[in-house]
């Protein structure tokens, strides 16, 4: 365990395993933190790469600024922890949700940062996003704290009844305390024809019955080396309904390369 300054804000970040190849996964919003992959995927994958793990800025143990929340400034995040931990090769970026969309931002932007992709169920960011978010993150008092929790019901029901009131105390400081939702708001839309420039493989993991398995559709479609497999009986939370499924494929997926 150790923290990272990056663009002046301090990031938690966790390492494991050993070896040249680096592989970074990167966490869903609000209600995430690292301790999601960390427990399903992150050991088994040290196994075949050296693994790092890091709480989004406002996230975890990371430090919270009052500002700073677009999808830009994530992605500027993960570029200067790409460039401290993996100077001299591409990585594998292994993003879930609202981390995919981090992962596929960064990878248009940084193409020759990046050796492979795994997105598991992951945000495009195109049209109509941000305000879908900003819908649901805007919500105020039980509305929010419900829509909250039910978006992250499987992996809430993994945890005690006093994690639980501090994830959701922490989401509340994050969303009320600062400039998240404006922030996300007013983030640029991503575009299909522009992420078909990215040319590194992508694995794209979908719940069968996830509000967003249409958006990953179009996105296997539009990326010119994609894999799509949609996980039967599952929802957008496909990391803790099926995660032997995701973490086999996943290792299967670092081992191949």
């Amino acid at each position: 365990m150790a923290d990272l300054t990056v663009n002046g804000v301090r990031l938690h970040v966790q390492r494991l395993g050993a070896g040249a190849r680096v592989a970074v996964f990167v966490h869903g919003l609000v209600m995430d933190n690292l301790s999601s992959f960390y427990f399903t995927l992150a050991t088994p994958a040290a196994a075949h790469r050296a693994v790092r793990l890091f709480d989004l800025r406002g996230h975890g143990l990371s430090e919270r600024p009052a500002g700073g929340y677009a999808v830009a400034d994530f992605v500027a995040d993960l570029a200067a922890l790409v460039d401290a931990e993996s100077p001299d090769a591409p990585v594998d970026v292994i993003g879930n949700s609202f981390g995919g969309l981090i992962a596929l931002a960064f990878a248009h932007a940084h193409p020759a940062r990046v050796a492979s992709l795994v997105l598991i169920d992951a945000h495009d960011g195109t049209a109509g996003w941000a305000a879908q978010m900003a819908a649901t993150l805007g919500l105020q008092g039980q509305a929010r704290d419900e829509k909250i929790a039910a978006s992250f019901q499987a992996w809430l029901g993994r945890h005690s009844e006093r994690k639980r009131t501090r994830l959701a105390d922490h989401a509340r400081a994050l969303v009320e305390g600062t400039t998240l939702v404006a922030d996300l708001e007013a983030s640029p839309p991503l575009d299909l024809a522009r992420l078909a420039t990215i040319a590194a493989p992508a694995l794209l993991l979908y719940g069968e019955h996830s509000d967003v398995r249409d958006r990953g559709a179009a996105l296997a479609a539009a990326l010119p080396a994609a894999t799509l497999e949609v996980v039967a009986g599952c929802t957008h939370s496909i990391l803790w309904e099926a995660t032997a499924l995701v973490r086999d494929r996943v290792v299967a997926w670092l081992e191949a390369r």
